[in-house]
């Protein structure tokens, strides 16, 4: 009996890519409106479960990490959430100081003023329950309140609604993903836009690439001044973890990787086995850098205002909003869908571009995050571990 081939995601994005770039040369617009029918359905059931995935990450998180309360998860919690957004602020201005000079303002808004976009031939309104702020603050008053008490009831529900969320993102979104991103392509071949989209970010993705380089580097020089120690080498003792993180394109896979290398580096078992896990789940540098990059480019593109107060926000939004998103492939974009849209006002379109450019840098993007979980677990032993107590 032959085997199953199995093609991972990010190779089924690049194909769909591909395929809606080819068929928007000639296909019919009676066919590719059949298409764009699917993905105003889709785009409709995504936004509808955005805040319930935001709802589903982030309020089960907060309650787990509760649970080890004390001043080690504090201060890992807080080293996590400060390197994820110093990453994300890093990235802004790289991004305002490099990318005009790469991109030609309003490219994209001048191709879409000229455009004859397909057109749906009907859609379904699927309103979402709530609004992304209020999906974050009952996520916040739900974490801690069930974080302080007894029973365990009301958190057990929390969890599984959290493996419905992931369920549904890994059996329906995941799946037709690539369906929803070769409709996006068909579209902008068949309007004339994606010339200009591809040269753009094949430029802006090498940026990209070297940012999350020095930002490694970054790190581990920081780490360096608390350990006195060759930030180089310790970066070398990581590079395992940095490749194995490209193959699996998971955090989560990753933590035996992570682990046995943070050992290595001097970090006592005790600390590197409660800061690795939760690291894995709560520092997300890599993942944000792309969706700060992508979206900075993305606005320059389309003429779009921003600023720093503007993305002040949305970074500081986003360094919450994407906790616990490592467990589900392209999780971190899904759930910063809502605060793209509501802060930044990216349109479905934008969004749906936003998600084909995350999920073609996800490996990077993922061994940038599990490198990085070494320089916190360092810090973090470095004031918490057992030579310190010894001290």
């Amino acid at each position: 009996m032959a085997k199953k081939i199995k093609i991972n995601l990010l190779l089924q994005i690049l194909i769909a890519i591909v395929l809606g770039i080819v068929c928007g040369n000639f296909f019919p617009q009676w066919l590719g409106s059949v298409f764009l029918t699917f993905n105003a359905i889709f785009s409709q059931f995504l936004g509808f479960l955005i805040p319930l995935i935001i709802l589903g990450f982030v309020a089960p998180s907060i309650a787990e990490i509760g649970k080890g309360a004390g001043k080690i998860l504090v201060a890992t919690a807080a080293l996590a959430y400060l390197a994820t957004i110093s990453t994300g602020f890093l990235s802004y201005f790289v991004g305002d100081s490099v990318f005009p000079s790469l991109i030609t303002p309003h490219a994209l808004s001048d191709k879409l003023g000229e455009a004859n976009d397909l057109q749906p031939y009907f859609t379904i309104k699927m309103p979402p329950l709530m609004d992304v702020v209020s999906a974050l603050v009952l996520s916040f008053v739900l974490g801690i309140c069930l974080a302080s008490v007894k029973t365990d009831t009301f958190k057990n529900l929390l969890f599984e609604f959290r493996d419905v969320v992931t369920m549904t993102i890994r059996g329906v979104i995941i799946p037709l993903l690539p369906l929803y991103i070769f409709g996006i392509f068909l579209n902008m071949t068949y309007s004339g836009q994606v010339a200009t989209i591809l040269s753009t970010f094949a430029r802006i993705i090498l940026i990209i690439f070297a940012l999350h380089i020095g930002v490694l580097i970054l790190q581990y020089c920081v780490a360096a001044l608390f350990v006195r120690k060759n930030p180089f080498k310790l970066l070398w003792t990581m590079l395992p973890a940095y490749f194995t993180a490209l193959g699996t394109q998971s955090s989560a896979a990753t933590i035996p990787v992570t682990l046995r290398q943070a050992i290595k580096m001097g970090v006592s078992e005790e600390i590197a086995g409660f800061t690795v896990p939760l690291c894995a789940t709560i520092h997300m540098s890599g993942s944000t850098m792309k969706i700060v990059c992508c979206a900075i480019a993305l606005m320059i593109m389309q003429g779009m205002p921003y600023s720093l107060p503007m993305f002040a926000g949305f970074i500081c939004m986003l360094g919450i909003s994407i906790i616990a998103a490592p467990g589900v492939p392209g999780g971190a974009i899904m759930a910063s869908l809502g605060i793209l849209a509501s802060i930044l006002g990216f349109s479905e379109a934008d969004q749906a571009l936003m998600i084909a450019l995350y999920i073609a840098m996800d490996s990077f993007g993922t061994a940038c995050n599990v490198t990085g979980d070494g320089f916190i677990a360092l810090i973090i032993d470095r004031f918490f571990g057992p030579k310190r107590a010894r001290n």
